[in-house]
């Protein structure tokens, strides 16, 4: 077991902000974060509406007794948003400005690609940073799992689940979009756990009627009556591939667009767990003198790699797990008898 060891440093005071789009589990590490430094004798600010909030001085004080009972709550306690202005010269002044009126030694951001940017621009103008990765989308390249993405996927899972228990009382198809934003991760995970029979996602560029259609009529001809379609944002608009499939086989397709409703809801355990994690070794390199790092998790064990290494780094899609839909897939369509 490890054992707790203070460090004698001028760490007195630390912000904490959520930023981009919310993701489960972001109160969560906002707990961890409060009751980690107040463990080790730090104050802790809370950021309202992220980089905007820096800017706008907009933040509230944030101890372990007003951070109990959020651990179970999805959306930010904190509040998200998105700020043009922080990507100005202007505006990141004005963010440094607040930090030291507020007397801020660090920062530590939640959030994604786009947070950690205006991170590493923070930590150019002298302020330390931390990074942790929320998003559903789970696109950060220095981290195997990002907060967020197992409860998202479990919430797109059971509207699948249940459209699909519409679909096959109508002998229907459909054809639903998830989020993801440029990546499949959430896609691919969905589609090969719900058995879809088509999965689109934008690693991979798909032929509409190889890919599309002539699955369609395969699985269609060997009896199968109702068909899910899974298509990530980042592949196209679920309305067109509705339009493909209607064009090229006369079905006639059913479009559930889940959007942001697989942002909320609340944590699922292994995204708390993740979060909390998350949260303590953050304050735990600041305490510790390793300013500027995101805090990742690979092989299931934290790991922290500095933030301008991190921000170069590209995570690939495990593309065994297409490998995999396609053969189950396939097997689906087989007829019975073989």
């Amino acid at each position: 077991m490890e054992e707790f060891k203070y460090v004698d440093n001028t760490l007195n005071r630390i912000g904490v902000l959520t930023s981009g789009g919310d993701a489960p589990g972001m109160n969560a590490a906002v707990r961890a974060v409060v009751r980690t430094a107040d463990f080790y004798g730090v104050e802790t600010v809370g950021i309202r509406r992220g980089w905007q909030g820096l800017i706008n001085g907009d933040f509230t004080t944030l101890d372990t007794n007003n951070v109990t009972r959020i651990l179970q709550h999805g959306g930010t306690i904190l509040y998200t948003a998105r700020s043009d202005e922080f990507r100005t010269k202007e505006g990141r002044k004005k963010a440094v400005a607040t930090c030291k009126m507020l007397g801020l030694d660090a920062i530590v951001a939640i959030g994604g690609d786009g947070t950690f940017r205006g991170a590493l621009e923070l930590s150019r103008m002298g302020v330390p940073i931390i990074g942790i990765p929320a998003t559903i989308d789970n696109d950060i390249g220095c981290s195997n799992y990002t907060i967020g993405f197992d409860t998202a996927c479990n919430t797109a899972i059971e509207c699948i689940d249940r459209l699909r228990d519409t679909m096959q009382s109508h002998e229907r198809c459909s054809v639903v979009e998830v989020m993801g934003r440029n990546a499949g991760f959430l896609a691919l995970y969905v589609g090969l756990s719900v058995g879809a029979t088509v999965v689109l996602i934008p690693e991979k560029k798909y032929d509409p009627v190889k890919d599309v259609i002539e699955k369609i009529q395969s699985a269609r001809l060997t009896g199968k009556t109702h068909f899910m379609v899974v298509v990530a944002e980042g592949a196209g608009s679920a309305y067109d591939v509705a339009n493909i499939i209607r064009e090229g086989t006369g079905i006639d397709p059913r479009v559930t667009v889940l959007g942001h409703i697989q942002r909320g809801g609340s944590p699922n355990a292994r995204d708390r767990e993740t979060a909390t994690r998350m949260g303590y070794y953050a304050v735990k390199a600041l305490v510790e003198g390793r300013p500027n790092q995101i805090i990742g998790i690979r092989a299931g064990e934290i790991v922290e790699t500095p933030v301008e290494e991190a921000l170069q780094m590209k995570k690939k899609l495990q593309m065994d797990r297409y490998t995999i839909l396609e053969v189950m897939s396939r097997a689906s369509t087989r007829k019975m008898d073989e």
